[in-house]
C-alpha cells in the first residue's frame, strides 16, 4: 500500500492547552488503529482556533506594553506547527507503545509555496481564530482595519487572505520519513506561507488551508488515500434539513458538479470536498468522514468517498 495522508481539523484539536491534549489522545488511538494496517502515514492538522489565538495573545502583549511589535501571521502558524505538532507526535507515541507498534512519529515545521499573484490576496476569505457576535466583530473592525465574516452560524471570525498551495519545500525530507515508516506531521496549519521574492523565500501574510494542502502532499509523496476528518460522518446534500442525504460514493464529475452548484458551505464542507477531488482526480482515493469513524471508512464501510469514475478519464 502506496500510504494515507490524514487531514485532522483544527477545531478537533481543542482551544486551550488542557483541552488540546486530551482531544489529541483520542485522535492518536484512531491514527493507531490505522497505523496497525502497516501502511505509511503522514498527518497534516488545522489550526484556525489556535493560530487566531496566538495572534490575539501576541496583540495583547503590545497593547500591554510587554511587547515591542506584534508577530507576522507567518510567524504564528509556525508557532502553532510546533505546539499542535508536539502534542500530537506525544499522543501519537503513546498510543503506538500501548499497541506494541515500532513506529516513530516526527513534526516537521513545513513552508508551502505560494504565489504572490494569486486573486486569493485581494478576497480573504479564510476564518481564523476566536467567535465574535457581530457587535465585537464590528468593534474589532473599526479598531484594527481587519475584515471579518460570519463564519457558518456559528458567530464572526476574522478572515485572512487563502491562497492556493504551489509546493511544498520540505516535500523531500517528508516523502523520506513517510517512505520509510516514520509517520510524518507535517503542513500543520496548510503550512508557513512563502513566497519567492527576489531569488529567496519570503514569508507571507496568509493562512493555507490545510485540506487543499494535504491534498497537494498526497500528490507529491504518492500517497494512495487522502482521508479527511471532520465533524460528520460523511458528506451529505440539505445537511441539516429534513431531505439530508449522506453521499456514499462520488466520481470525481459529480463532487465537482455539486460544487459548483453551491451544495456544500463555503467555510466548511465546500473545500474538503473540493480538496478530496482534487486528489481523486489525480488518480487517488478520497474519503471524508469524521474521527470516530476514520478506521472503519477504511474499509469503504463509512464515510463519503471520491474517486474517478468511467466519464472522468
Amino acid at each position: 500500500m502506496k500510504g494515507i495522508v490524514i487531514a485532522l481539523g483544527g477545531n478537533a484539536l481543542g482551544d486551550t492547552v488542557a483541552s488540546q491534549k486530551k482531544a489529541v489522545e483520542v485522535a492518536a488511538k484512531t491514527i493507531a488503529d490505522i497505523a496497525e494496517t502497516g501502511a505509511p502515514l503522514a498527518i497534516v492538522h488545522g489550526n484556525g482556533p489556535q493560530v487566531g489565538k496566538i495572534s490575539a495573545a501576541m496583540r495583547c502583549a503590545v497593547a500591554g506594553g510587554m511587547a515591542t511589535e506584534d508577530i507576522p501571521l507567518a510567524e504564528c502558524v509556525a508557532m502553532s506547527q510546533g505546539y499542535i505538532g508536539f502534542h500530537l507526535q506525544m499522543a501519537i507515541e503513546s498510543a503506538f507503545r500501548s499497541k506494541g507498534i515500532g513506529r516513530k512519529v516526527c513534526t516537521v515545521v513545513t513552508q508551502v509555496l505560494v504565489d504572490l499573484e494569486d486573486p486569493a490576496f485581494l478576497h480573504p476569505t479564510k476564518p481564523v481564530g476566536a467567535f465574535y457576535t457581530l457587535e465585537e466583530a464590528g468593534a474589532l473592525m473599526r479598531e484594527t482595519g481587519e475584515p471579518y465574516c460570519e463564519d457558518a452560524g456559528r458567530g464572526w471570525r476574522k478572515v485572512v487572505a487563502s491562497p492556493e498551495p504551489k509546493d511544498i519545500l520540505e516535500k523531500e525530507v517528508i516523502g523520506l520519513l513517510f517512505r520509510s515508516g516514520v509517520v510524518p506531521i507535517c503542513c500543520g496549519g496548510g503550512g508557513i506561507p512563502v513566497a519567492q521574492q527576489n531569488g529567496t523565500f519570503e514569508t507571507v501574510s496568509a493562512v493555507i488551508d490545510k485540506d487543499y494542502a494535504a491534498s497537494k502532499l498526497a500528490q507529491i509523496i504518492d500517497a494512495e488515500q487522502l482521508m479527511i476528518l471532520t465533524g460528520v460522518d460523511g458528506v451529505y446534500l440539505d445537511y441539516n434539513t429534513k431531505q439530508q442525504r449522506l453521499l456514499r460514493q462520488m466520481s470525481v464529475s459529480t463532487a465537482e458538479s455539486y460544487c459548483e452548484k453551491g451544495y456544500f458551505a463555503q467555510g466548511s464542507m465546500l473545500p474538503k470536498v473540493r480538496a478530496a477531488t482534487r486528489f481523486a482526480r489525480c488518480g487517488g482515493m478520497s474519503v471524508i468522514t469524521s474521527l470516530e469513524a476514520a478506521a472503519t471508512a477504511l474499509k469503504q464501510k463509512k464515510g463519503t468517498w471520491i474517486s474517478l469514475g468511467p466519464g472522468d478519464r
